[in-house]
């Protein structure tokens, strides 16, 4: 049976949630907390974790392979909160939620950080650790995430309840774990991901340097960008997608 725990604090769901998959907990088991001290985002970087957010990590066995998960995810959970809240959301690749205003800024809803984990019984499991931004913090956000990012009670006049978000959240992470698995499976997220992908048409730098023209998702879960040396996939490095983006 899937298994909920919910802490006040903790350094991070994340780590919590490794741990309980590594011990064979079922899919659909989560992590929840209304605070984290050292939440991680992709890389290197934090995720800031003040309260009002929601802030939880899924178990979701067995893993798939390849890198379709976090971006199948993304697709579900942003078809959930469109039907559930109203509200138009883009995916930026590899791991965000975006709202786009109506002067073309991108704000970023939510992220999304994957962790492929060996279970004793010697398969793999993955842990999908999810933040949503969902009341704005009067405090606890650093001044460049506050301009940038959006609460999710900014963008619908639904009332929005951490308690009602969290299962359909967890619902849309074990949803993405089987839609891959489905027949057909690949090829149907694909679609559904190159129909909400942010930012084709422009400029894509990597660690800093420009490298071309967003084209779209290859079938692997690259992004496909065209530069000057021709058309190629990136699978990894600190991409940003339009300038000061």
């Amino acid at each position: 049976m899937a298994r909920r725990e919910l802490y006040e604090e903790l350094p991070s769901t994340q780590d919590r949630a490794i741990a309980l998959a590594r011990d064979g907990a079922e899919e659909g088991s989560a992590v929840v907390a209304r605070r984290q001290s050292r939440g991680r985002g992709r890389g290197d970087r934090t995720w800031a974790s003040p309260p009002g957010g929601l802030y939880l990590s899924v178990v979701v066995r067995p893993a798939p392979a390849g890198a379709l998960l976090p971006l199948a995810i993304g697709a579900e959970l942003a078809e959930a909160l469109s039907t559930s809240y109203g509200v138009r959301l883009r995916l930026k690749w590899p791991n965000d939620l975006l709202s786009v205003d109506r002067a073309g800024r991108p704000r970023k809803l939510a992220g999304i950080l994957v962790d492929l984990v060996p279970a004793a019984d010697g398969t793999a499991a993955a842990v999908a650790g999810i933040g949503v931004n969902v009341l704005r913090p009067s405090e606890g956000l650093p001044p460049d995430v506050q301009a940038s990012s959006v609460a999710l009670e900014e963008l619908t006049d639904a009332p929005v309840d951490l308690e009602r978000l969290e299962p359909l959240v967890v619902r849309a992470v074990v949803d993405a774990r089987r839609a891959l698995a489905a027949p057909h499976g690949e090829r149907s997220v694909l679609a559904r991901v190159r129909g909400r992908l942010y930012g084709v048409g422009e400029e894509v730098t990597v660690d800093g340097v420009a490298v071309g023209e967003l084209l779209g998702v290859r079938d692997d879960g690259a992004l496909e960008v065209a530069g000057p040396g021709g058309v190629h996939g990136l699978l990894a490095g600190d991409v940003r997608v339009g300038v000061g983006r």
